[in-house]
């Protein structure tokens, strides 16, 4: 089969590689459509050390079942589905207690790293275990299945927060997750959304898909404002979207006394806290790190029309030309967002 494969960092090759075969308890699917992650992009350079040569990429995919392997009850060739990005084993203390994406032997697909090699969906088949796959509603297009596990992260983190009736909600950052935060909160029932970002076109897309207001970075003290925006009071929650020292703060001093700061951005490894504010203020931290069983939801939201992702879909391309679009969202040309391949 056709998969474009990292060989080393920063070059790709479409090559031929083994199909892979369903194992017992495993499905084949034939992959329709898959997205490229930013975690991708930020893997190919080798500046993460999770995507090592030579590795087959992808985990945000969708497509069609072509092959079940033995003891597969609850899934058929011609099957339209989705799968979780994790693959988890289902009988850790983790899994039993619902918290899959903590497993104790947990693997992403499309991952390679020191501690094991998970090739993925950038290829025309791959192969995961049944527990992991999800059945697509009719109402819903393989375009927007390959966006369910961004939404998932977005839906879990939003879920960490604990709304509460009457929140005001602040995101911090308004790239691909945070606006998929953004709709998350609305479809929760969040009763206020502020968005944050640098750049005004994102601005003007979390306006459009439910943020109330919008704030723009660098061109206003974030905190001091929303602070104005709630009578001096604060956010009941902040979720931070970005993982950089400077998004941090502003999310602490952005929360009332009492508030909830979820953080689901890291694209720094260790940022500086303002811990006397989070003491004295006596504010809830809470990580929030990838999905945990949100998969279903996120299926019925899209069905229902609830969230929007084709907004987000900057171009779907052949994965032959895959090379090429990982490069432009390296350079973060401008404009663009989520790119799906299709083998």
């Amino acid at each position: 089969m056709k998969a474009l494969v990292l060989t080393e960092y920063n070059r790709f090759e479409l090559q031929d590689v083994p199909r892979p075969e369903a194992g017992p308890g495993d499905v084949r699917v034939a992959v329709e459509v898959c997205g490229i992650c930013g975690s991708d992009v930020h893997g190919m350079d080798g500046s993460t050390g999770r995507r090592q040569p030579p590795v087959v990429m992808g985990h945000e995919a969708a497509g069609v079942v072509a092959e079940v392997g033995d003891g597969v009850t609850d899934r058929a060739i011609g099957d339209r589905v989705t799968f979780d990005s994790t693959v988890y084993c289902g009988t850790c203390g983790y899994c039993r207690a619902g918290q899959v994406n903590l497993c104790d032997a947990r693997r992403v697909l499309g991952v390679s790293c020191d501690e094991y090699r998970s090739d993925g969906a950038f290829a025309e088949y791959v192969a995961v275990p049944q527990r992991i796959v999800h059945r697509l509603p009719d109402a819903v297009t393989f375009e927007q299945a390959a966006m369910v596990e961004p939404l998932s992260v977005a839906l879990h983190a939003v879920r960490r927060g604990a709304l509460q009736p009457d929140d005001t909600a602040v995101v911090v950052g308004a790239g691909m997750i945070g606006l998929l935060i953004v709709q998350a909160l609305r479809a929760e029932g969040c009763a206020r959304v502020i968005a944050v970002d640098i750049e005004p076109r994102r601005l003007e897309l979390a306006s459009r898909l439910g943020a109330d207001t919008v704030l723009q970075a660098g061109e206003m003290d974030v905190a001091a404002e929303v602070m104005a925006l709630t009578d001096g009071r604060g956010a009941d929650v902040a979720i931070e979207a970005v993982g950089i020292p400077a998004t941090v703060e502003a999310s602490v001093y952005a929360l009332r006394k009492g508030g909830r700061l979820v953080l689901v951005g890291n694209v720094t490894p260790r940022v500086a806290l303002p811990l006397q504010a989070v003491v004295t203020r006596e504010l809830t931290l809470s990580g929030s790190c990838a999905s945990s069983g949100e998969y279903p939801a996120c299926l019925d939201l899209l069905a229902a029309g609830a969230i929007e992702v084709q907004p987000l879909i900057s171009a779907v391309a052949p994965l032959a030309e895959g090379a090429e679009w990982f490069a432009r969202l390296h350079r973060a040309d401008e404009g663009l967002m989520k790119v799906l391949l299709r083998p």
